[in-house]
């Protein structure tokens, strides 16, 4: 089995690999006119981030700077996604996010690692496993999402969380590593933040 094919598959393979660098400059170079835009070259940002992206809908607003290992050429945006500043994608695998999500800054998403044991570390081994956000999921500031994780619909992770483990949908999450605090519920139609009342349903 070569290179590609264990990278494929998640298994550890050899990083250094000349045939798996492919066009990864070439996606850098996009993702570095995307971060020399203005914020008010809307039509040039919007086209650079089409060519950018695996896929990306309608109505999502990225910040600048942005990091990616391969330029986004891995991420997945579903549509109406908020992504602030200083996001770091490690995409070397496939990064799926669903519709509405927000990221806030200096998220970084993994998919990337490296074995613990010494020798595979100095023989270059890595692997690499798919992240999968649900829609509508808010990620707070400094959160860091390994590889492997997924995490389900309307779900909230707090800032600062690690989150090594899948979480589900509906909860609220936090920590490190990051848990399951509580579900997210009618507490949440009567209070938005730390006991202010919510008054937008009257």
């Amino acid at each position: 089995m070569n290179n590609q094919e264990r990278k494929a598959q998640g298994l550890p393979y050899h990083y250094d690999d000349p045939s798996l660098t492919g066009n990864q400059f070439a996606c850098q170079d996009l993702l570095y006119d995307y971060n020399a835009t203005r914020p008010t070259q809307v039509a040039q940002r919007q086209q650079l981030l089409r060519e950018m992206f695996a896929e990306i809908g309608e109505g999502c607003h990225v910040e600048t700077p942005l990091c990616a290992n391969w330029g986004c050429r891995h991420v997945h945006f579903g549509s109406g996604i908020y992504c602030n500043s200083h996001v770091t994608f490690v995409d070397d695998a496939d990064i799926f996010i669903g519709d509405n999500c927000m990221l806030a800054p200096n998220v970084v998403i993994c998919t990337s690692g490296h074995p613990v044991l010494p020798v595979l570390r100095e023989h270059n081994y890595v692997y690499n496993l798919p992240v999968c956000i649900g829609k509508n999921v808010w990620i707070g500031s400094g959160a860091q999402i390994l590889p492997g994780v997924t995490i389900g619909d309307n779900s909230v992770i707090g800032a600062g969380s690690v989150v090594t483990s899948s979480i589900p949908a509906n909860v609220v999450a936090f920590g490190a590593p990051c848990r399951v605090i509580r579900a997210i519920g009618e507490h949440d139609r009567q209070y938005y933040c730390k006991g202010k009342a919510l008054d937008v349903w009257e």
